[in-house]
């Protein structure tokens, strides 16, 4: 693998014509050793964000040796890469096969669930398993969220008593579950959902032994700069302190996009300018995705050797396929003489991006680097040194 100080520096020594991932696992360890550190509980990393291997192994040495895992696919990956790991299969539906498998292949014993059927899917794919961690999904709100995942998955409340008992009956530990959405703008969505695990222990008087408060924890893009997490952290434990639980209930959380987001960037050229829309190499149906589909903003930076005094005006970008779709409405500020050829560096892709990349259209990115500098953005900079001089002088924001 190619290695570079900074993105600056793989920019001018390589001028690659393709696209070139940019990770930083320095960024990856830093955000692992924080939620291990300050997190007042088990913080398990849900592989969906980014399965790329080379960061499972960086969270594991970093302090992370839990695992949300969402499909077999996932259960085998995190197994391979992680002998050791604990992975818990915390998708509320599941191929009774898949259960199976990971249960007498992979040593799996946590499941997650949100309805009767499930219940007795694990119970029949387990063959009536005695030491099953099963964790049942309530339904809360994404009110907070800039992503909603209140609509698929959590049983709601009125239908939690009968089924909270349920599962305490074959459950060696029976846990409650919940998914406050993507990219929790405010610590008030995770106490606002612990009451409702108040309830619903209250309504069925079962003894709960885990209190699992899912992910949703942010990260910071433009327009999208959320409190610091400890604040998070904080509101989160006065909560669970609060919850009708033995005192030694554990607490979990899985953060994905605030493990991953800061591990990878994406090294762009511009093939074309066309007013204030610039063309470039990569796009929705490569690491762009929510940049096309869901609006998501990304920091952007002009990369060239000399220093730039150009204003900063928005763009939109167009991606490399034949699809009119392909394309990105931004704003993506960025000097106002961008101009075909130069390079571009599109932060914070480490979640999501290279989990959706697709070929379509024949394109896509193979190439990665590892590099040495800052993330264009980051929650954890306490937690670092200074960025390097190179890198503040390229970044304008």
């Amino acid at each position: 693998m190619y290695k570079h100080h900074s993105a600056l520096g793989v920019a001018l020594s390589l001028k690659p014509a393709a696209p070139v991932t940019l990770i930083r696992p320095q960024a990856a360890a830093r955000a692992a050793r924080f939620f291990s550190q300050k997190f007042p509980g088990r913080s398990l990393y849900a592989v969906k964000a980014n399965p790329s291997p080379e960061l499972l192994r960086t969270l594991w040495s970093a302090g992370i040796t839990h695992f949300d895992v969402a499909s077999i696919t996932e259960v085998r990956l995190a197994a391979r890469t992680l002998p050791r790991a604990k992975l818990c299969f915390m998708h509320p539906v599941k191929a009774e096969e898949a259960i199976r498998e990971a249960y007498f292949q992979h040593g799996v014993r946590t499941f997650s669930l949100d309805s009767i059927e499930e219940l007795e899917k694990i119970v029949r794919a387990t063959r009536g398993a005695t030491d099953l961690e099963l964790c049942v999904r309530l339904r809360v709100s994404s009110e907070h969220s800039k992503l909603s995942l209140a609509s698929k998955f959590g049983c709601e409340l009125a239908d939690a008593r009968d089924l909270l008992m349920a599962t305490r009956q074959v459950a060696d530990a029976l846990g409650i579950c919940f998914h406050v959405g993507s990219q929790a703008m405010s610590p008030h969505a995770y106490t606002q959902a612990i009451e409702r695990v108040r309830a619903a222990i209250v309504d069925a008087s079962v003894t709960v032994d885990i209190v699992d408060v899912g992910g949703g924890f942010p990260s910071s893009y433009p327009g999208m700069e959320p409190p610091p997490l400890e604040d998070y952290f904080r509101a989160i434990h006065r909560a669970f302190e609060s919850l009708p639980i033995s005192y030694s209930a554990e607490l979990w959380c899985e953060p994905g996009r605030a493990l991953s987001a800061e591990y990878s960037s994406l090294l762009v050229r511009v093939e074309r300018r066309r007013g204030n829309e610039l063309y470039i190499n990569d796009g929705a149906y490569g690491a762009l995705f929510d940049a096309a589909h869901l609006g998501w903003r990304f920091p952007v930076q002009l990369l060239r050797a000399e220093a730039n005094e150009a204003d900063m005006v928005p763009f939109s970008f167009y991606g490399p396929t034949c699809d009119d779709m392909d394309h990105m409405a931004g704003p993506f500020m960025l000097p106002a003489d961008v101009k075909a050829g130069d390079f571009v560096e599109i932060g914070m892709l480490g979640a999501y991006g290279s989990a959706m990349r697709t070929e379509f259209n024949g394109f896509g990115a193979d190439t990665i680097c590892e590099v040495a500098d800052e993330p264009m953005a980051s929650l954890y900079r306490d937690e670092a040194p200074a960025p390097s001089l190179s890198n503040v002088v390229q970044l304008r924001r």
